[in-house]
């Protein structure tokens, strides 16, 4: 990744997003944990913990900062939130990447957005910090996995209209300085016809004229009942990656964000997207014990094989907002003494 101004970091290191809220402002280590205040406390209570997060990832030596999502309830919803055409008050049950069941809004008109989501926010992220800093927006097909359609009935149809709102929101988040932006893509890992057919143009689409570095991240999610049970089911080699990497490695998104440390992945899949930039995840997000620096220099050694040195982004295998928040901030600074053991490796061969 390269900085603001324009110099370069060997290794440098990245959260994938999500880090813990503080429990004044939403309860702890739950997903969609509603807020503990309102009105103008509850704007005030967000650029707080916002402060709080940029702080901690600076004090413990991350290079590229985000907000850890302390603005948003969820990755995905709180952007359709600012959508018209989706009906919160309309609820169906649907199955999420064919994992778990969820109430979710219906699509009940043509989406459109009105107005920015969270580009103020990333002015106020951009005031905090003069590191470089990256925004994560969800991808158009996980977007499409998570609501219900009575309008287009057609997941592709409605992936293309958000794939054109997403790159309106990144288009105005790059001119408010954010240096990477990432497109959140778990369905990916599912939904391997609709990534050949048109997921990936999707993507494309929604990363199409943008200066800034753009990213695309694809997990096995966060480490909660539902995936740690779907991931029982994958036998002892995960490969999902070789149905979206191919794919990948001939589009124009820059950084492709993976799992690594404690999966079951094989880190050899890397080479098929060699010549991309690799965000690897070196921590675990499913478990609360803290890697050792040597244990994440080991995950990051073994990389080497499959991506330069120069294209390798040591950071955490998906968000970590369900963790407690002393555990998360540990493994920050685990990610950052182990991208640290490697880089001395690596400047004394």
């Amino acid at each position: 990744m390269t900085t603001s101004t324009g110099t370069s970091t060997l290794l440098p290191t990245a959260t994938v997003g999500s880090l813990p809220k503080p429990s004044w402002l939403a309860e702890p280590e739950i997903l969609w944990a509603p807020w503990n205040l309102e009105g103008a406390a509850l704007v005030e209570g967000k650029q707080d913990a916002l402060r709080a997060v940029v702080h901690e990832q600076e004090r413990r030596g991350l290079d590229v900062v985000t907000d850890g999502e302390q603005t948003r309830r969820h990755f995905v919803t709180t952007f359709i939130e600012h959508l018209s055409g989706v009906d919160f008050e309309q609820r169906e049950t649907v199955r999420i990447r064919d994992r778990y069941d969820a109430s979710v809004p219906t699509v009940v008109g043509a989406v459109t957005r009105e107005q920015p989501v969270f580009v103020d926010d990333a002015r106020f992220l951009r005031s905090q910090t003069d590191r470089p800093i990256k925004w994560a927006l969800p991808g158009p097909m996980t977007m499409v996995d998570t609501l219900y359609d009575r309008h287009y009935r057609s997941r592709e149809k409605l992936a293309w209209e958000f794939a054109t709102i997403l790159n309106q929101e990144a288009r105005e988040l790059e001119a408010a300085g954010v240096d990477v932006i990432q497109f959140d893509e778990p369905a990916f890992n599912v939904f391997h016809d609709e990534v050949r057919d048109w997921g990936v143009a999707a993507l494309e689409r929604a990363v199409e004229g943008l200066r800034a570095q753009t990213a695309v991240h694809i997990c096995y999610g966060y480490g909660i009942k539902a995936n740690n049970d779907w991931k029982a089911t994958l036998g002892p080699e995960w490969r999902q990656y070789e149905h979206s990497f191919p794919l990948l490695q001939r589009s124009s998104v820059d950084i492709v964000s993976l799992e690594g440390h404690h999966s079951h992945v094989p880190l050899d899949l890397i080479e098929l997207v060699r010549g991309k930039t690799v965000m690897l995840g070196a921590v675990d997000v499913a478990s609360e014990d803290v890697e050792t620096p040597e244990e994440v220099a080991d995950t990051l050694r073994r990389a080497l094989a499959f991506v330069d040195a120069d294209r390798l982004v040591p950071s955490t295998n998906c968000g970590m907002a369900p963790l407690p928040r002393s555990v998360a901030d540990a493994k920050l600074s685990a990610l950052v003494a182990g991208a640290a053991l490697l880089r001395e490796e690596l400047a004394a061969r």
